[in-house]
């Protein structure tokens, strides 16, 4: 598992329970579909150890997990704090026109006339439209709206074309 292509899905936030039971702070859309993606790389500081996930299920506005070798609450107590990542191919295919967040960071940003803006930084939601935020020589903050502000994403090339006003 390269570097790159670990997406973080959560952190390990507490214990639950007497078994081994662990809570996790899911960043995935569904809270509880990070229990989709086993098995899980667990990494703190420069560890990393990979378990499978046995069962889970929200709890409350929690979601709980069991992982493989994990058998008591010491064991469980042990992993918070640690991230949860993922590799891209866990993550189901996406329709046409749809996109992860992850595949998008890093893309060159350019105006549907040439003029490069710099790279998408991260993307953000806010309520109205998502938005990306495009790093370059200044910071810029571009609503996500395909077909609008949004011209051409081309994963493969490794870019994204703009209707944006270089000034703006």
């Amino acid at each position: 598992m390269s570097k790159q292509q670990q997406i973080n899905v959560g952190r390990i936030s507490g214990v639950f329970g007497v078994k081994g039971w662990v809570k996790v702070f899911s960043f995935t859309d569904i809270r509880e579909n990070i229990l989709n993606y086993s098995p899980w790389l667990l990494k703190k500081d420069s560890e990393s150890r990979l378990v499978a996930v046995i069962d889970g299920k929200l709890q409350g506005k929690a979601v709980v997990a069991q992982l493989d070798g994990v058998n008591d609450r010491d064991q469980a107590a042990s992993l918070m704090g640690w991230d949860i990542f993922i590799t891209p191919e866990q993550l189901p295919k996406v329709a046409k026109g749809e996109y992860y967040w992850s595949d998008l960071i890093g893309l060159n940003v350019e105006t549907n006339l040439g003029v490069q803006l710099g790279i998408v930084d991260s993307l953000m939601e806010t309520g109205a439209n998502d938005v990306v935020i495009v790093k370059g020589e200044r910071e810029r903050v571009i609503p996500f709206l395909q077909g609008q502000t949004i011209i051409n994403i081309d994963l493969d090339a490794g870019r994204m074309v703009v209707d944006w006003d270089p000034d703006f």
